[in-house]
């Protein structure tokens, strides 16, 4: 896992329930805000299905490494938390450490303490679709690569 990911993890686990709802809160206001460039391509392709706040997400090559930037509504301040924790944590990585993110992470930092079940999936659906990105992103990045136009 990216070690900027990994402390945040450590912090929140290692957190009171209190402590834990704040701290999600304080990521949830340092959301950066997505560049304007993305702003305008806010559209079904990049909103994560899975979550019923709107949620979008993009994914872009930064040499070997991978830029994430991301947008959810202030008015959910826990998805948007949860965002501001994968977007900081993650945002540099590798597409292999953003992989290797366990499905279990929202577990790990103890949210399911402090959040419904509902809004529980909608987080896990958020840790998928952003996998899937990077996926995507690695996959073109080999098709281009390669030459070969034929790879989805």
């Amino acid at each position: 896992m990216a070690a900027a990911l990994d402390a945040i993890v450590s912090e929140l686990h290692d957190a009171d329930r209190q402590e834990r709802i704040e701290l999600l809160i304080d990521f949830a206001k340092n959301l950066p805000p997505l560049p304007e460039r993305l702003e305008r391509l806010k559209d079904a392709d990049h909103r994560v299905e899975e979550c019923q706040s709107p949620v979008f997400l993009f994914v872009e090559e930064d040499g070997d490494r991978l830029a994430i930037h991301a947008d959810a509504p202030i008015e959910a301040p826990t998805v948007r938390g949860f965002v501001a924790i994968l977007v900081e944590g993650l945002n540099g990585a590798t597409a292999e450490e953003v992989l290797a993110v366990g499905n279990d992470l929202i577990e790990r930092i103890g949210l399911p303490e402090i959040l419904g079940m509902l809004r529980v999936r909608g987080l896990s659906g958020i840790l998928g679709r952003l996998k899937k990105e990077v996926t995507r992103v690695s996959i073109d990045r080999i098709s281009e690569r390669s030459g070969d136009s034929d790879v989805p």
